[in-house]
């Protein structure tokens, strides 16, 4: 099996992403490919209210998936500025696009350390291998 992992994002041991948007401390968030390829078919998505306080670990959203009902974890702390309306009506983007049309929320950054603090491309390719060992 093999699934994508792109560079300029961050990773969590969770199997989301956070890419910083441009030079401010605006972060978008999603799941990683692996995260959806293992979910399975996307077939719902409860998604957070704009504006709400939110800390890196804390749930920040549900999908619901045919195999199963899985929690998504914010990488960072910071407000939610903005979250992917399009996902209530076609959850399926996070199967077919992950890293772009399916991103979850943007959030504004309490503290730029905690997105150092997340894993590289390299890391989470290697964190995959592994748990894919295991199984």
């Amino acid at each position: 099996m093999s699934w994508s992992f792109m560079d300029g994002l961050k990773y969590t041991r969770q199997h989301e992403w956070a890419r910083l948007d441009g030079e401010g401390s605006t972060v978008t968030a999603g799941i990683t490919d692996y995260a959806q390829d293992k979910l399975g078919k996307i077939v719902f998505v409860e998604l957070p209210e704009p504006g709400n306080p939110i800390k890196a670990g804390d749930s920040m959203a549900v999908i619901e998936s045919v195999k199963a009902v899985a929690d998504v974890y914010a990488p960072v702390s910071g407000t939610i500025v903005s979250v992917n309306e399009a996902l209530e009506d076609m959850p399926e983007l996070l199967n077919e696009d992950p890293y772009n049309e399916g991103w979850i929320i943007k959030l504004e950054m309490e503290n730029a350390g905690e997105l150092e603090g997340l894993m590289s491309k390299e890391e989470y390719e290697k964190h995959v291998q592994q748990e894919e060992e295991v199984e």
